[in-house]
């Protein structure tokens, strides 16, 4: 297993890995690009799609490769809060309380329908995300580093979901949406998993792990190193105010935006194999780093617009700077 220990190693690390997962899951580079980025980037990841895209088996296949523990959460609407983060129960034994850890006590947390259950369960992992600890009866245990969410919802029209509240949205670094594959990608998918090469019940196994916590941690510092020019911080912010001013949105992204924004293109760089951050690394981030933080007017609902073609829209009206 590798630690890299220049950026040269870090970026070729990165690709490795970006590289091992996508001939698992097939199809959607973009989507392994991605949560690449969030995990350098040291952030959560929101991934929206329909049943059966791979949701699970991406953070399955991540967490094989980095050697990382890795628990799933199946949230349904009568999860409790105690089942995400643990509780204390009293041991009859030796008459006194101990701690029984939920399954936060993670690395990788795979929140899987998250929008399935209520805003009060929801709500137990905002701490989780933010603090990176998890408190229990007054007693705070900091959680094993790296940590990341890999949270999984439906789309909103289905039925049974509820939409996530503004401030957990806002904990998340990047949305990031899984749509079907094109049918050549399907058609190879289907051959894979009646030839064997990769198992229809997620199994990895086949896959050589390529890093532990330790590279991970040391991917994340290199990326922390990436130079930021005033410039480049100049065109995040202008991009991340100009969503307040926008026709068509009733709510713009907030600060947490301007600083995921340069976070993350810092990763995307790194993952580049540069050791600086150019206008193009901010555009590539931009969306899934905004799409969650805006909201619509009802106008613009009404006559059919996304959140894709405003942001699609904004990013051709605010100049970036020459590079």
């Amino acid at each position: 297993m590798t630690t890299p220990h220049t950026l040269a190693e870090a970026s070729q690390l990165a690709g490795a890995i970006e590289q091992s997962v996508s001939t698992v899951l097939v199809g959607q580079h973009q989507v392994v690009r991605e949560v690449l980025i969030a995990l350098i980037s040291n952030g959560h990841v929101l991934l929206e799609g329909v049943p059966g895209l791979g949701k699970t088996l991406l953070v399955r296949t991540l967490s094989h490769c980095l050697q990382v523990d890795f628990a799933r959460i199946q949230f349904t609407p009568d999860l409790m809060p105690t089942d995400v983060t643990g509780h204390a129960m009293f041991d009859q034994k030796t008459e006194q309380f101990r701690i029984r850890k939920g399954p936060a006590f993670t690395q990788l947390l795979l929140a899987d329908e998250i929008n399935r259950a209520s805003a009060k369960t929801q709500s137990a992992l905002l701490e989780v995300m933010q603090e990176r600890q998890i408190t229990i009866e007054g007693k705070c245990f900091p959680l094993t580093p790296p940590f990341m969410v890999l949270a999984t919802q439906n789309p909103l029209d289905q039925e049974g979901t509820y939409p996530l509240p503004e401030a957990e949205l806002d904990r998340f670094l990047f949305k990031i949406m899984i749509d079907y594959p094109v049918i050549e990608q399907e058609a190879r998918i289907v051959r894979m998993v009646l030839d064997g090469t990769i198992s229809d019940s997620l199994g990895v196994d086949n896959l050589a792990a390529l890093t532990d916590a330790a590279g991970v941690i040391a991917l994340q510092r290199f990326a922390a190193r990436v130079t930021l020019d005033d410039a480049v911080i100049d065109y995040a912010l202008r991009l991340v105010r100009s969503t307040r001013e926008q026709n068509g949105l009733a709510r713009g992204a907030g600060p947490r935006a301007s600083i995921a924004l340069c976070t993350a293109a810092r990763a995307q760089a790194l993952m580049e194999g540069r050791d600086f951050v150019i206008p193009d690394d901010i555009k590539s981030v931009a969306r899934p780093v905004l799409r969650h933080r805006i909201q619509l007017s009802a106008d613009a609902e009404i006559e059919g617009q996304t959140p894709e073609t405003l942001l699609s829209r904004l990013l051709d009206q605010v100049p970036a700077p020459r590079q």
